[in-house]
């Protein structure tokens, strides 16, 4: 082959080019290693655009940012709830929410303000005075006993409004808001009129009355105890600590042993057992499992019996409810139901069980889990009155450090809510996927896989807590197999795609970092809020996603008060160089009001009949 003039350049590169020929590599071997290396790049990138999968820029090793550059992202923050705040004041206060496409307000709960209620202890700690005290307004004029106040919904009163007075007051020591709360405490009391000391669904605030069935949420009629302990314990008054112990009462002595010692989703408000089978830490689950280890932590750690609660339902968890996926290993944590051939995972993963690796981190920086005999307690003992099999599944968690395991699960679990955000083409988190399972590389349940780990020498991380990158790819495949090739390279499908501006995730990664100090967690949420920015923020506010899978997502005409009172206050806190409420001082409930940690004096134990 004749090369044009000038191609080589020089006598130097007609020389590497003799030689070459010299060694029987013709120009034909070099165009063909070329043609092929070229066409080998191209099904390369092909098949990762047709699939969705690629790999991000999301660094293994995140930069150390100044304090300076972490104060500036925490004032960030700020101006985005002033943006929220600001916007609610002027469009909707003093109904309950904004509508933040419609600049319409709606009534969703009480009509009792509860955007402003919800969001004082957030304005506190970024010291928003001025708006702060506007919203003072609404905490003195609210009319708890309005004519159109016949439905009260118990749980989301007590935990955004009641928790919202309550952590206020803790701040500030402001009377009035002790005194507010003592009156919301007291006419939602009717709720708790059942055989059980169960609360019903709802209050007639107007008579006095409670309404309902008789078969109770788990989630709704166990998530009171933190605001009932502490409202008594600032007001003195022992029924409010009566209604508290009540739950703890409930539980310890329920027949859990078909459930390996955990909650399941409904309850008897008559006789207090459990009514089915449903184990979960999502949807309609959640909280009453969270306050199990919080209303120990509150009470500065002297009731042994949430103690034991908690231990088994995590020990439950462990070993029957957390995966790990087949080809990315990311670890994930289901729900079991009841079927034809018994309970089985359904292998879905949901947004609001993101919570529980915050959870999970705070019992490993708060309790002696390496070390229960200091507080009497024997582990493998809490398993005396469960079933043989999960006694071994006792046995074998012992054989492991509790507190490295609890935060071994804690940081794989936070990575792989993280990744269901950096996942997505808009950044933003789908409320429900449904991870990839059975097949040739079925789903491996977390403890196999730490006990193959531990068996080959603990090389590498723990299963499911080694970093990883997140996928970014086309997420609107054209046909049915690019879907499943998709779903089989990212590990789950997409099964709800709205972003409900819900908190769970960033409050994991507040906590994680706050225990840990790995930068990292910092710049997860860092991404999150930067996604929240460029996805949700409309002129008066921030709206909910749909379509986060898609590039073309949806903002809806809704704004949820808990943007503000966690969302935003987690993500504040997480870039805030010191934490104004440090994790071993207040305890938040699941509203991220923080409640001060107590001790009940000896008076107050011998009258209250409390540890």
């Amino acid at each position: 082959m004749n090369f044009p003039a000038g191609f080589l350049g020089n006598n130097a590169a007609a020389k590497v080019f003799s030689s070459l020929r010299r060694r029987g590599i013709s120009i034909r071997h070099i165009a063909f290693t070329f043609g092929l290396s070229v066409a080998l790049l191209t099904l390369y990138f092909n098949f990762f655009r047709l699939t969705g999968y690629s790999f991000s820029a999301d660094a293994m090793h995140y930069p150390p940012e100044t304090p300076e550059v972490w104060a500036d992202r925490s004032l960030q923050v700020r101006d985005a709830f002033l943006h929220a705040y600001h916007g609610y004041e002027r469009f909707a206060f003093p109904n309950d929410e904004l509508r933040p496409l419609s600049n319409a307000s709606i009534n969703n709960f009480n009509g009792w303000a509860v955007t402003a209620v919800d969001s004082l202890d957030t304005m506190i700690m970024m010291d928003l005075k001025q708006e702060y005290n506007r919203a003072m307004i609404a905490v003195h004029n609210t009319n708890f006993s309005l004519p159109t106040n016949t439905r009260v919904p118990f749980f989301e009163t007590v935990i955004r409004q009641l928790g919202g007075l309550l952590s206020a007051y803790a701040l500030t020591n402001n009377d009035i808001l002790r005194t507010r709360a003592d009156e919301l405490g007291t006419i939602l009391a009717p709720a708790f009129k059942t055989a059980s000391g169960f609360p019903k669904f709802s209050v007639n605030t107007v008579r006095g009355t409670s309404d309902g069935p008789m078969v109770g949420g788990l989630a709704e009629i166990a998530s009171y105890q933190m605001e009932y302990a502490y409202l008594g314990k600032i007001t003195g008054k022992k029924e409010h600590v009566d209604r508290a112990t009540a739950a703890t009462r409930n539980f310890y002595s329920a027949e859990l042993r078909e459930h390996g010692g955990m909650y399941p989703m409904l309850w008897n408000l008559s006789s207090g057992q459990a009514r089915d089978s449903h184990l979960s830490v999502g949807a309609a689950s959640d909280s009453a499992h969270e306050y199990i280890l919080k209303q120990y932590l509150m009470t500065a750690q002297k009731d042994k019996a949430n103690l034991e609660m908690y231990l088994r339902f995590t020990s439950h968890v462990f070993n029957n409810l957390m995966y790990i996926s087949p080809n990315r290993h990311l670890l994930y944590i289901t729900d079991s139901k009841l079927y034809r051939t018994g309970n089985r995972p359904t292998h879905d993963f949901e947004h609001l069980s993101c919570f529980f690796p915050g959870l999970l981190a705070l019992g490993a920086h708060t309790l002696p889990l390496d070390n229960l005999e200091e507080v009497g307690l024997n582990f493998t003992a809490l398993a005396d009155d469960l079933l043989p099999k999960q006694k071994m599944g006792y046995e074998e968690l012992a054989s492991f450090n509790l507190t490295d395991l609890h935060l071994w699960a804690a940081e794989g679990l936070a990575q792989t809510c993280y990744l269901t955000y950096a996942d997505q083409p808009t950044g933003l988190g789908p409320d429900i996927v449904t991870m990839l399972s059975g097949g040739v590389r079925p789903e491996i349940p977390w403890m196999d896989a730490m006990r193959e780990w531990r068996t080959s020498g603990r090389r590498g991380p723990p299963p499911g807590v080694e970093d990883k990158h997140p996928w970014v790819g086309d997420s609107t495949p054209r046909n049915g197999r690019e879907r499943e090739m998709a779903f089989a390279m990212r590990d789950y499908y997409v099964k709800n795609a709205d972003y409900q501006l819900r908190p769970e995730t960033v409050e994991s990664l507040y906590i994680l970092y706050r225990v840990t100090g790995d930068v990292k967690w910092r710049h997860r949420g860092w991404a999150i809020f930067q996604a929240i920015e460029r996805e949700a923020k409309t002129p008066s506010g921030y709206a909910n996603i749909d379509k986060v899978d898609t590039y073309n997502p949806q903002q809806l005409d809704v704004m949820p008060s808990f943007f503000l009172a966690e969302t935003l206050k987690y993500l504040y806190l997480l870039f805030q160089e010191e934490d104004p409420v440090p994790l071993d001082k207040w305890v938040f409930n699941t509203e991220a009001h923080p409640f001060p940690v107590f001790e009940w004096t000896e008076k107050e134990k011998e009258e209250y009949g409390v540890p």
